[in-house]
């Protein structure tokens, strides 16, 4: 891959781009909300996860809630958004027309 396609790109692999999961990746460490609905339950209609980015996949995210130390593993296709409690890293990749 032309690396001249993403300038700065020692945070992507070869090939990525910037989709959700490699947003997360960035973002490893950092405490968020994240909201989610699963439309066939009703325990969990609308569910909001908190605690730290521990990986991120093409379809998953794991999170752990630093006070119970409770990790879970939740599947993106659940995701509404993201809530940050600080600043993101978020990099993204632009072609070079040149």
């Amino acid at each position: 891959m032309n690396q001249n396609y993403y300038p700065n790109s020692s945070y992507l692999n070869d090939g990525e781009q910037s989709y959700i999961e490699n947003i997360l990746r960035l973002n490893k460490g950092k405490m968020v909300n994240a909201y989610f609905s699963f439309p066939d339950s009703d325990a969990w209609r609308n569910k909001i996860f908190t605690g730290i980015i521990k990986e991120a996949g093409k379809d998953h995210l794991i999170i752990e809630n630093p006070e119970t130390k409770k990790v879970y593993m939740i599947l993106l296709i659940y995701l509404n958004y993201v809530e940050f409690m600080d600043n993101i890293n978020y990099k993204y990749p632009y072609v070079n027309n040149n």
